[in-house]
């Protein structure tokens, strides 16, 4: 199972709980040896489909998520052409990645694993993972574009910001399939609500297809005791799309 290849990680960071807020807003928040938040745990999230539009529900049902879209997009001469493109290649039904961004927006649940110096996402779908570098590094000079990019965090106050760029420009940003290039910079901002809930804001920016940032604001809830990522394989059952129809 993939949480058991990175166990030793959440074995690094036993959490500890603040009392020390005199107003009792921060009381209870999990926190890591070093007194920072600790998101350690199984996250239901929204299904955001599309980046433009709210909604209300968790995509592995838990109550409690909300998601605010950006509204209409401002789209470059390239993004429109390449959103308006009716024979884009389906890399997702080829079982190619989905990309860091897309990951976030599917409805299968998230399981974070954190130590003071790193962040490990593992994604339930298509049981992939991703590490966010939280040691005080930077992006490396040169980076070899990849799916799911290079992420970088540090800590603004409880708020944990995170930096991610490097990518292919292979992916879309959502299941709709607004696109994105190589230039995409995301930002994400993740801070307690309480001890079940994560406040999450996320940043698009890519020059190449907007002319203007993407926003999404949305939380997260975390999944009853004892859940736990199911295994899933785009690969199992999977057809040839091309021949389909014949």
């Amino acid at each position: 199972m993939t949480t058991r290849c990175l166990l030793s990680l959440a074995l690094a960071a036993a959490p500890a709980f603040s009392q020390s807020d005199p107003s009792g807003a921060n009381q209870q928040i999990p926190r890591m040896a070093n007194g920072k938040p600790d998101f350690s745990g199984v996250w239901d999230h929204p299904r955001v489909a599309d980046v433009t539009k709210d909604g209300k529900s968790c995509g592995s049902y838990t109550p409690g998520c909300v998601q605010k879209g950006n509204g209409e997009l401002s789209f470059t001469e390239q993004g429109l052409a390449e959103w308006k493109d009716q024979n884009r290649f389906d890399y997702s039904g080829h079982c190619l990645p989905w990309g860091y961004t897309r990951a976030w927006q599917v409805e299968y649940p998230v399981e974070i694993l954190q130590t003071p110096r790193r962040m490990a996402l593992l994604f339930e779908s298509n049981n992939i993972f991703h590490v966010v570098s939280t040691d005080g590094r930077k992006h490396p000079e040169h980076l070899e574009p990849s799916w799911m990019g290079n992420s970088i965090g540090w800590w603004e106050g409880d708020t944990l910001v995170i930096d991610s760029t490097g990518f292919n420009g292979k992916t879309w940003i959502d299941t709709i399939e607004h696109p994105s290039s190589e230039a995409l910079h995301v930002v994400e901002r993740m801070s307690f609500l309480d001890p079940q809930r994560i406040a999450y804001e996320v940043t698009w920016e890519d020059p190449k297809i907007y002319t203007k940032p993407i926003k999404n604001s949305r939380i997260f809830v975390r999944m009853k005791p004892g859940s736990e990522l199911m295994e899933y394989w785009c690969m199992e059952n999977n057809r040839d799309l091309p021949h389909l129809s014949r």
